[in-house]
C-alpha cells in the first residue's frame, strides 16, 4: 500500500511516500524548483517520489495533507475580526489565495495529481507528532511539538505507544515560542522563516542583557513551561510585520535594516531570546516528563531545529534519550501526515527496538547514477578524472582535505530536511585556522560570524566532543572536549562581540564556535559508508576523525539536487575540487563558466 504525504502553502513545501509503513522517498520542493523555501504545491517533489517507487498516482491508496485548511481559515478570520479594522491590509493580501485555492485543497490535490482516491487531513501538530514518534527508534515515548503556528496550536505534548499517538495538552495562537523567536529574527534584521538559525549562531557573541525584559514584559512564563505573550508588543496577528512601535521603544530603536552592520545590540538580543527559548524548552521537557513518566522524548516542529536547546535537554538527563525529526519543520509534516494515516488512521502494527530509527539517515531524495553523471560531464565537455576503485577515491579525497582544499561532495541520495548530512555537502579540514573564513566569504558568500558543523566518525564522537551518543542529524550541540580546547589569553578574554571571531579555540578550530560548542553530525558506516570511509582514511593517515561539513549551496539558494547545480555552484565559488560520484573535477582544469548549464534532471538511481 502506497501513501503520499504533502505539505504546502506556508513555507517549505514537500512530499513524502511510504510503502506498507516503510519510508521510500521524501524531498522538499525547493530542491527542484530552485526557489528557496518554496511554498507552492510540491509538483516536482511529488513527481520524484512517484518515480522513486516506479508508480503512478493511480497506484496510491491514500493522500494525506499535513493540516486542516478549514481550521486554519477559521483562525485567520477570527484573528482578523478580533483586530479589525487594523488588519485590513493583511486580510486583503491573504484572502484571494484562500478563496481561490486553499479552501479547495481536496479538489486541488486531486487535480494536481490526477488522483481520484481518498484524501485525508490530519491536524498540523498531529503531523508533527507523527513525524517524530513513528520515525523514531522508540516503541513508547513522550512527544513535544513546537513551532510558529499550525491551525490554532503552537505547542503540544502527548504520548506515543506502539501505533498510537495521543495529544494531551496544547498552547494556542497567538501565544507561540516560534513566533517570539521569529519576532526577534525580524527585529535583528534577518528574514523570518529562514533566518532563525542565524540568530542562534549569533547568540554566543552576545550577553543575555534582555532576558529579564523579555520575561517581565513580553512573556508570562510558568514553571511548567506554559506561557502567554503580551500581544501589545507584537504585530503578527493583524499587520504585515512581526513587531510594532511599542516593541521597538522597549528595546531601544527600530529593527536593524537587513544587510546593515551587526552591532553588539543585535548580538545581545540574539543571546537573550536564545536563553529564553532554552528555558521554555527545558521547563516544558521537565513538565512532559512529570506528566507522562516516559523514558524517551521525541521532538518536532520548527523550534526543534534549535539544536542548542536540544543539547541542553539531553545534558539535563530529563529523559534517557531524545530523538528529533531531521525535517522538523513544515517539510517533515508531509512525512508525518503519511505515517499518521498508516498507523493512527489504519491501525497497522508498529514495532521499534529503541536503537534504530526508520528515517534511513534521512537520505530520502534523488540519486544520480554513474551513467547519468558521466553523460552530463561528456555532453558539456567538462574535464574530469574517473576513479573506479572506492578505496583509491576516498584516500584521494582524504589527501585533498589534508592539503586544506575545499571540496564539493555530491554522492548518493539527497538529504531530506534542512541539513546537509554528507550527500550534498561542502567539506574541508577541521584543523585549519583559516577554513571558517574561507568557506564563509569565498564559498558561501555569507556572514562571517556563522559557524560550521563537524562531521565526525560515530565511533569517535566522544573523543572530540562532550557527548556520549550519536548525533546523526546535526540536531544536537555539545562542547568540544576540554583537553582539545585552547585557553584564551587575558587580552583575548577582554574582547567583545565579533572581535572574538578569529581566536583559535581548539585543535579543530574550523568547527569550534566562540563558546567552544559545535553542532555535531556523527557519521555512521551503515547509513553513509562512502562519507564514513573518507573521514576514516583521514583519521588513519593524518590522525583526525573530524571534517568541516556545510551544505552544498551559496547564500540565498537551496541545497543542490542535481549534477548541473553542483557544477554551477562549484564554478561560481572558490571551491578547489568537486567529487561527483566517482568523478573528480579539479577547478584548475575547468573552462570558465560562461552561463548556467541547462541539463535535464534525470533520476537514474544508483
Amino acid at each position: 500500500m502506497y501513501i503520499l504525504g504533502i505539505s504546502a502553502y506556508y513555507h517549505d513545501s514537500a512530499a513524502a511516500l511510504i510503502k506498507d509503513g516503510e519510508i521510500i522517498a521524501a524531498a522538499q520542493e525547493e530542491r527542484f524548483s530552485r526557489r528557496k523555501h518554496d511554498h507552492r504545491f510540491p509538483v516536482n517533489a511529488v513527481k520524484y517520489c512517484l518515480s522513486e517507487a516506479k508508480i503512478k498516482a493511480d497506484d496510491l491508496e491514500y493522500v494525506a495533507f499535513y493540516d486542516k485548511p478549514f481550521l486554519k481559515f477559521e483562525r485567520l478570520l477570527e484573528t482578523y475580526l478580533t483586530y479589525a479594522p487594523i488588519g485590513i491590509k493583511s486580510f486583503i493580501k491573504a484572502m484571494p489565495l484562500w478563496i481561490k485555492e486553499k479552501l479547495w485543497m481536496k479538489e486541488l490535490i486531486k487535480s494536481e495529481l490526477g488522483y481520484e482516491g481518498t484524501v485525508l487531513f490530519p491536524e498540523h501538530h498531529e503531523s508533527h507528532a507523527a513525524s517524530a514518534f513513528y520515525a523514531s527508534p522508540f516503541q513508547e515515548a513522550a512527544f513535544l511539538t513546537m513551532d510558529g503556528v499550525g491551525e490554532w496550536t503552537t505547542t503540544s505534548y502527548g504520548t506515543g505507544e506502539g501505533n498510537k499517538i495521543n495529544i494531551v495538552a496544547d498552547i494556542k495562537f497567538p501565544h507561540s515560542l516560534g513566533l517570539l523567536y521569529s519576532a526577534f529574527t525580524y527585529y535583528t534584521g534577518f528574514k523570518v522563516n529562514s533566518g532563525e538559525y542565524k540568530v542562534m549562531g549569533l547568540a554566543p557573541y552576545g550577553e543575555p542583557k534582555y532576558v529579564d525584559l523579555i520575561l517581565n514584559e513580553l512573556m508570562d512564563l510558568k514553571d511548567d513551561g506554559s506561557f502567554k505573550l503580551n500581544m501589545k508588543y507584537f504585530n503578527y496577528c493583524a499587520g504585515l510585520t512581526m513587531t510594532n512601535s511599542k516593541f521597538h521603544k522597549l528595546f531601544g530603536g527600530e529593527p536593524r535594516k537587513p544587510e546593515s552592520k551587526l552591532t553588539q545590540r543585535e548580538m545581545d538580543l540574539a543571546r537573550s531570546v536564545q536563553d529564553v527559548t532554552e528555558e521554555v524548552m527545558l521547563r516544558s521537557a521537565r513538565h512532559v516528563k512529570n506528566e507522562t513518566g516516559e523514558d524517551y522524548l521525541v521532538l518536532a516542529g520548527g523550534v526543534a531545529l534549535n539544536c542548542v536547546a536540544n543539547g541542553k535537554i539531553l545534558r539535563e538527563n530529563i529523559f534517557k534519550d531524545i530523538w528529533i525529526q531531521p525535517a522538523a519543520g513544515d517539510a517533515g509534516g508531509a512525512l508525518g501526515a503519511a505515517l499518521y494515516v498508516w498507523y493512527q488512521y489504519l491501525g497497522n502494527p508498529r514495532s521499534a527496538d529503541n536503537k534504530n530509527d526508520s528515517q534511513k539517515g534521512s537520505y530520502l531524495g534523488p540519486a544520480y547514477s554513474e551513467k547519468s553523471i558521466q553523460k552530463f560531464l561528456e555532453e558539456n565537455e567538462i574535464t574530469y578524472e574517473y576513479f573506479e576503485n572506492e578505496e583509491v577515491l576516498t584516500e584521494k579525497v582524504a589527501d585533498l582535505i589534508n592539503e586544506e582544499n575545499v571540496i564539493g561532495w555530491f554522492q548518493g541520495r539527497m538529504e531530506f530536511g534542512p541539513r546537509a548530512l554528507g550527500s550534498r555537502t561542502i567539506i574541508g579540514d577541521a584543523r585549519s585556522a583559516k577554513m571558517q573564513a574561507t568557506m564563509n566569504l569565498k564559498i558561501k558568500f555569507r556572514e562571517s560570524f556563522r559557524p560550521f558543523a563537524p562531521s565526525v566518525l560515530e565511533e569517535r564522537i566522544s573523543d572530540y566532543f562532550e557527548i556520549d551518543r550519536p548525533s546523526p542529524y546535526m540536531l544536537l550541540v555539545a562542547d568540544v572536549k576540554k583537553e582539545r580546547q585552547k585557553k584564551m589569553s587575558e587580552n583575548e578574554q577582554k574582547l567583545f562581540g565579533i572581535d572574538k571571531l578569529n581566536i583559535l579555540r581548539s585543535d579543530i578550530p574550523a568547527v569550534t564556535h566562540i563558546d567552544y560548542s559545535a553542532r555535531i553530525q556523527s557519521v555512521n558506516k551503515e547509513t553513509n559508508p562512502r562519507y564514513h570511509k573518507v573521514i576514516k582514511k583521514l583519521d588513519e593517515k593524518y590522525g583526525c576523525g573530524v571534517i568541516v561539513n556545510t551544505s552544498f549551496n551559496v547564500r540565498g539558494e537551496p541545497i543542490v539536487c542535481a549534477p548541473q547545480e553542483a557544477y554551477t555552484c562549484f564554478m561560481r565559488t572558490d571551491m578547489d575540487y568537486l567529487i561527483l560520484g566517482n568523478f573528480v573535477l579539479d577547478k584548475k582544469k575547468q573552462k570558465p563558466l560562461e552561463k548556467d548549464i541547462d541539463w535535464k534532471k534525470e533520476f537514474e538511481l544508483d
